[in-house]
């Protein structure tokens, strides 16, 4: 291949790669999260990466006209196949799948990459990992809801965030539903509504914003237009009083709609099972968090953070949700025969690892390995007997693969990938039955060398590791 023809390393927008003290981390969290799902009571399920189009369907686009245009949808054979944009769809298909063989109610947990082809930018990828927690079947909707709010907050701690480093917003989507139904609204424009509504507290918007995509259209900062719902002065104006209303009590007294008193009746007996917990205090109740996706039909929840995060130029963004979910009862029951309601939470866990990789306080050991020099070639042998010697005591090890290179070199490369101890042998110690071995962590100047008998390896080695 000559010059000219020569590929140009990249990735396209939205993709990353991970490595070092990052993917250190993410790989962290993940184990802390299945920890903590599997403490709760819930069994791992995994399903694949692509699923049959119209068997999980699209509840993400806002463009009406074309309703896979925020999925990676692709011919196969007769078929169309979608990357999945969630854990919960699969899910619903699963269940209607294997619904004779599951007992209910079924709780499953899933860790696994999901794919959308939307906007990125300020931890919004295209492929990213979510951690799901879902509760299949007809159960107290309060002990469920309640339990996944209890879910949250003993995960996001146990992940090394603080009480006051994130709330845990929670509504129900029975009360706008019900405004919407006293205001006439048609269903056409139902999802529009909700959608305009669960942009309230995204960047740039605010309830200005809002009201521009209730009604006819909303114009951002760059030019860009967004079709809004169409609604008249009088309709917009009075969803714009509702979501001024922040206490539970008053909107009891405002909203009379039985749907809506029902949602409401709903988050009071959900607040009171949380009482019963040790979380209560994280749980705010925010009316205007409906979830932009339509299969979702009572109970919602978003977890935000109270902190601020900067982006990789050094500017504050706000990354939004990092854990949201709710109730959804028709979901799986779109599928012949099966009729079973469910509710469950999403972690966005690289969304999480954006955030927790800013805080001074979350500390990321990197486990580095100790290292073999291999000093004469005709002893290579004995150096590979040091190594097994330290991996059988699980201690991350190498020995270097090129006897050509001098010690000064090996250990420039052990210095490089932060090696905290060189083993360092030759022709005297394998006389003598020693080994030597050299802090590589030391302060430059001091003796950081020392030889000691062969037994005595392992803790030797412990005491810089």
């Amino acid at each position: 291949m000559n010059k000219e023809n020569k590929l140009i390393p990249g990735l396209p927008s939205g993709f990353e790669d991970r490595w070092n003290k990052e993917l250190i981390l993410k790989k962290r969290l993940i184990n802390i999260i299945e920890d903590n799902f599997i403490k709760f009571g819930f069994d791992a399920l995994e399903t694949p990466s692509f699923e049959i189009s119209e068997n999980i369907g699209s509840f993400l686009a806002n463009d009406d006209n074309n309703p896979m245009s925020d999925v990676f949808t692709f011919k196969d054979n007769d078929k169309q196949i979608t990357l999945r944009y969630d854990l919960s769809s699969p899910l619903a298909r699963f269940v209607a799948q294997n619904n004779q063989q599951l007992t209910l109610p079924y709780k499953r947990y899933a860790i696994q990459n999901v794919f959308r082809n939307e906007k990125s930018g300020n931890a919004r990828y295209r492929e990213f990992t979510q951690a799901d927690c879902d509760i299949v079947g007809n159960v107290d909707s309060a002990q469920a809801n309640a339990e996944l709010c209890n879910l949250i907050s003993s995960t996001l701690l146990a992940c090394g965030l603080k009480k006051d480093q994130f709330v845990i917003n929670i509504s129900n989507r029975k009360i706008v539903q019900g405004l919407i139904e006293s205001l006439k609204i048609s269903k056409s424009k139902e999802v529009k509504v909700m959608r305009a509504i669960d942009k309230l507290y995204k960047p740039g918007f605010g309830l200005k914003g809002v009201e521009d995509l209730l009604k006819k259209e909303r114009v951002d900062s760059s030019g860009a237009i967004t079709k809004g719902a169409n609604l008249s002065e009088d309709e917009a104006s009075q969803i714009i009083n509702f979501l001024k209303i922040k206490d539970l009590k008053k909107l009891k007294e405002e909203l009379k709609n039985p749907l809506s008193q029902e949602g409401i009746k709903e988050l009071e007996n959900l607040l009171k099972v949380a009482s019963y917990g040790g979380y209560l205090d994280q749980i705010k109740t925010n009316f205007a968090i409906v979830r932009g996706l339509a299969y979702y039909d009572g109970f919602c929840v978003e977890t935000n953070l109270n902190f601020k995060t900067k982006n990789k130029k050094g500017k504050e963004v706000d990354i939004g949700s990092i854990c949201s979910g709710g109730q959804y009862n028709k979901l799986i029951s779109r599928f012949k025969g099966v009729d079973i309601p469910g509710t469950g939470i999403s972690i966005g866990v690289d969304r999480l690892l954006f955030a927790l990789s800013q805080l001074s306080e979350i500390e990321i050991k990197e486990k580095n390995p100790v290292i073999v020099c291999v000093m004469d070639k005709i002893f290579l042998k004995e150096y590979y007997k040091i190594l097994q010697i330290l991996r059988d005591n699980n201690i991350s090890s190498e020995i270097f693969l090129d006897s050509k290179k001098n010690l000064g070199k090996q250990l420039t490369y052990a210095n490089k990938r932060k090696c905290p101890v060189a083993v360092i042998c030759g022709e005297n110690e394998f006389r003598d039955n020693t080994i030597t071995i050299k802090n590589l962590l030391g302060i430059k100047g001091e003796n950081n060398q020392i030889t000691f008998p062969k037994e005595n390896l392992i803790n030797e080695v412990k005491k810089f590791i």
